[in-house]
C-alpha cells in the first residue's frame, strides 16, 4: 500500500487474503438522512467486513454529537473488532467516503497509522466487480489486545478554537455547505445559531470529491486549498456540524501533501450552541 490515506478499489482488491488487513464499514447518517446502516452491512458488505459504528465509537456522555471516545473506550472497541496495532485498517463507506474519513480520522488520532479510506466507497468496489457478501460477520478470533496512543495535535476543542478566532493563529476551514455557511438556512439542531466562526473559510467538503465521490487528484487539490488560503507554514483546523465533513478535509489535507490539520470536535454544533461563541453570518474570509 501506499503512504497516503487513501487507498483504490484496485488496490485494495489486491490486498485482500492479506492476514494482517482488516476491513470497516463505518457507514452513518448524515443530517437528513433515514436510512438504517446497520441493516445495509447486513444486506450487503466487503468480504469479511466487520462495523465500524461511529456512534459506538463517541463519547456516550459528550453533549454533542460524535465527541471523541476517551482512549481506553476506543482502544476497547478497536481490539473488538479484530485489530491490533500491526494491523493494517481499511474504512469504508456504503455511499462514498464521509463516514470512512471519520473513522480513519479517528484512528489516527489514535496513533494507528496503517488506516486508510477506501477511495468512492462501496461503489467504486463494486464498479469493479468487487465480490461482496450478507449476513453477521464472523466472530473475531481469540483475545485482541489494542494499545492507543494517542495525536491530540490532530485534536481542537472549544478553547481551542476560541483563541485561534481571537488572534488568527491558524486558518480554520468549514466544511458546511456554503448556505449554512452564510446562515442563509436554518441549522438542522434545534438551539444552534446560524453563520460560522469570525475568520473562517467556506469549503464545502464536496470541493475535494469529483461527481463519483473520490477524492480529487493531489495538485488539484493543491491548489482549492491554496484558494482557501491554506500554506505549510500556517496551522489549520477543518470544522463542519459534527466533526463527519471535516474529516473529509482533514483526509484531502493529507492528499494534498499539507502537514495534517486538527480537527474541532465539537464542531458547529457545540460552537453555535455556546452563547460565548461569537458568530459571524455573510460570505466570511
Amino acid at each position: 500500500m501506499n503512504d497516503g490515506p487513501l487507498i483504490s478499489a484496485q488496490a485494495l482488491q489486491r490486498e485482500f487474503g492479506a492476514g494482517n488487513l482488516v476491513v470497516l464499514d463505518a457507514t452513518t447518517l448524515l443530517p437528513g438522512e433515514t436510512f438504517d446502516p446497520a441493516a445495509a452491512f447486513l444486506s450487503e458488505h466487503l468480504p469479511g467486513a466487520r462495523r465500524f459504528d461511529i456512534e459506538q465509537f463517541s463519547d456516550p456522555d459528550g453533549g454533542f454529537p460524535h465527541m471523541v471516545p476517551t482512549q481506553a473506550r476506543f482502544a476497547r472497541l478497536f481490539a473488538a473488532l479484530g485489530v491490533t496495532n500491526d494491523r493494517t485498517v481499511v474504512f469504508y463507506d456504503q455511499k462514498g467516503v464521509v463516514s470512512a474519513s471519520r473513522g480513519w480520522w479517528l484512528a489516527r488520532l489514535f496513533g494507528h497509522e496503517r488506516a486508510f479510506v477506501l477511495d468512492g466507497g462501496l461503489p467504486a468496489w463494486k464498479a469493479l466487480g468487487g465480490a461482496v457478501e450478507s449476513g453477521a460477520p464472523a466472530a473475531v478470533d481469540g483475545v485482541v489486545a489494542y494499545t492507543a496512543r494517542p495525536v491530540f495535535a490532530r485534536l481542537a476543542g472549544l478553547g481551542d478554537m476560541l483563541a485561534h478566532v481571537g488572534d488568527g493563529s491558524a486558518t480554520v476551514l468549514d466544511a458546511r455547505g456554503a448556505a449554512r455557511f452564510r446562515a442563509e438556512v436554518p441549522e438542522p439542531r434545534p438551539g444552534v445559531r446560524g453563520g460560522h466562526m469570525p475568520g473562517a473559510v467556506s469549503m464545502p467538503y464536496q470541493t475535494v470529491l469529483d461527481a463519483t465521490q473520490h477524492f480529487l487528484p493531489a495538485d488539484a487539490l493543491r491548489s482549492a486549498f491554496a484558494g482557501a488560503g491554506v500554506t505549510q507554514d500556517r496551522p489549520v483546523v477543518t470544522t463542519c456540524g459534527s466533526g463527519l465533513t471535516a474529516s473529509v478535509l482533514a483526509v484531502a489535507l493529507e492528499v494534498a501533501g499539507f502537514q495534517h490539520g486538527a480537527l474541532y470536535d465539537g464542531s458547529w454544533a457545540e460552537w453555535g450552541a455556546t452563547p460565548a461563541a461569537p458568530v459571524a453570518t455573510g460570505a466570511g474570509a
